[in-house]
C-alpha cells in the first residue's frame, strides 16, 4: 500500500465520477457545442456570481490567460514572493505576457493592502513599469495552505479601485479556503475581476481548471486560450468529472483539513522537527533539525511506503487528499510517532 502525500493532484477518479464521465453528452467545444462543458462553465460562473466562465486543461493556463487578459507587455504585476504565478509557472508571466512581477514579502504567501499600496508605481514616472494587476493566491501553496482573511481581501480591492488596477485570484485551492473559513463563492466573485479555480486538486477530478469573470473578459479569454493551444474538442468527458467534483466533493475537504492538523500535531511533538507551519487546510509544511539529513528522512518514509515532497530551502511538505484514507492516516501517524529521526 503506497501512501502518496506529495500533492492533492495524485487522486484518481472514483467509480461514481468515472460513471458520469462515460455517460457524458459531448460535442465540439471549439465551436462551443459541447453541452457538458457549457454546463460546467455556466454552473461555475453561477457559483461565483459571475457572468461567464471558461474551461481550461490546467490551472497554469488559466492563470496565464488572466494575466495576459489584464496586462500589456512592459506592465507590472504585484504578487507575493511565493506566488505560484512567479515560482511554478515556468516564467510564463514574462514569456506569455511580457510583464514583470513586483514581489512582496508577505506572511506565508499572503500580502496586505498596505503592502500593495506601497509598491504601486507612479503612472507618471515613465522610468518604471506601469502597475496594472494585483494577483493573489488563496490558499497559498508554499505558505502551507494559509487562507486570507476576507476583510483584507476587501481592503486590497479598495486599493485596486483607487489606483485603477485589475484584481486576479489564483484560487487553485480556493475550495479549501471556503470550507476552512466558512466563506461563500459569491463573496469572492464580487471582489475579483477574474478567479481561476482548480478541479483536479482537492476535488478529485482528473484534469481541469475554470476561469470566471465578466462576459467581455471571458470572450477575450477564449482567444487567449486558443493562442496558448488550450482548445479542446470533446472535452465534456473531462468537464463531467469537474461537475461531479463541484457537486459532491467540496464539503468533504473538511476531512482532509482535520487529518492535516493531526499530522502537524504529531510532527510538532517530535524532537527532530525544527518547526511546523500553522496548519489551516490540507497542507503541512515542516522543517527538520539541522542534524537530520533531509534526503535520508524522505528515503526512510519511502521505505515505509510513505511519499512526501521537498519544496527546497529545507521545507518538506505533506498534502492530504480524498485518496488518503482513514487506514492510511492511522498508519502514517503510527510511523511518525515511532520514528526517532
Amino acid at each position: 500500500m503506497e501512501i502518496n502525500l506529495i500533492s492533492d493532484t495524485v487522486t484518481k477518479p472514483t467509480p461514481a465520477m468515472l460513471d458520469v464521465m462515460f455517460k457524458a453528452e459531448v460535442g465540439d467545444d471549439v465551436f462551443k457545442q459541447d453541452p457538458t462543458v457549457n454546463e460546467l462553465e455556466r454552473y461555475t460562473a453561477e457559483m461565483f456570481g459571475k457572468e461567464a466562465a471558461l474551461f481550461f486543461p490546467s490551472g497554469t493556463m488559466a492563470n496565464q490567460t488572466a494575466i495576459k487578459l489584464h496586462t500589456q507587455p512592459g506592465d507590472e504585476v504585484i504578487c507575493d514572493k511565493w506566488s505560484h504565478i512567479f515560482l511554478y509557472e515556468g516564467g510564463g508571466v514574462a514569456a506569455n505576457s511580457g510583464v514583470s512581477c513586483h514581489l512582496v514579502d508577505g506572511d506565508r504567501g499572503k500580502i496586505t493592502a498596505e503592502q500593495v499600496k506601497n509598491v504601486i508605481n507612479d503612472p507618471e514616472f515613465y522610468h518604471a513599469p506601469t502597475t496594472r494587476l494585483v494577483s493573489l493566491e488563496n490558499t497559498t501553496n508554499k505558505g502551507g495552505g494559509a487562507c486570507y482573511e476576507f476583510q483584507e481581501l476587501q481592503k486590497i480591492k479598495q486599493v485596486c479601485i483607487e489606483h485603477n488596477l485589475k484584481y486576479h485570484l489564483d484560487g487553485a485551492r480556493l475550495w479549501n479556503a471556503l470550507v476552512a473559513k466558512q466563506q461563500q463563492p459569491k463573496d469572492f466573485g464580487s471582489l475579483f475581476d477574474t478567479i481561476s479555480v482548480c478541479l483536479s486538486k482537492g476535488l478529485g477530478a482528473p484534469v481541469g481548471s475554470v476561469l470566471v469573470g465578466n462576459a467581455i473578459d471571458i470572450k477575450k479569454a477564449i482567444r487567449i486560450r486558443k493562442l496558448f493551444g488550450g482548445n479542446m474538442r470533446q472535452s465534456g468527458y473531462l468537464a463531467a468529472a469537474g461537475l461531479y467534483a463541484l457537486q459532491n466533493n467540496i464539503e468533504r475537504l473538511a476531512q482532509d483539513h482535520q487529518r492535516a492538523k493531526e499530522l502537524g500535531k504529531v510532527l510538532a511533538s517530535k524532537s527532530w522537527i525544527a518547526s511546523v507551519e500553522p496548519v489551516e487546510t490540507n497542507i503541512v509544511i515542516f522543517t527538520l533539525h539541522a542534524t537530520v539529513d533531509e534526503k535520508q528522512f524522505i528515503e526512510k518514509l519511502k521505505q515505509k511506503s510513505i511519499l512526501i515532497s521537498s519544496m527546497g530551502q529545507g521545507k518538506l511538505r505533506m498534502v492530504t487528499h480524498m485518496d488518503y484514507r482513514s487506514v492510511m492516516h492511522d498508519y502514517v501517524l503510527d510511523v511518525l510517532n515511532r520514528m526517532q529521526s
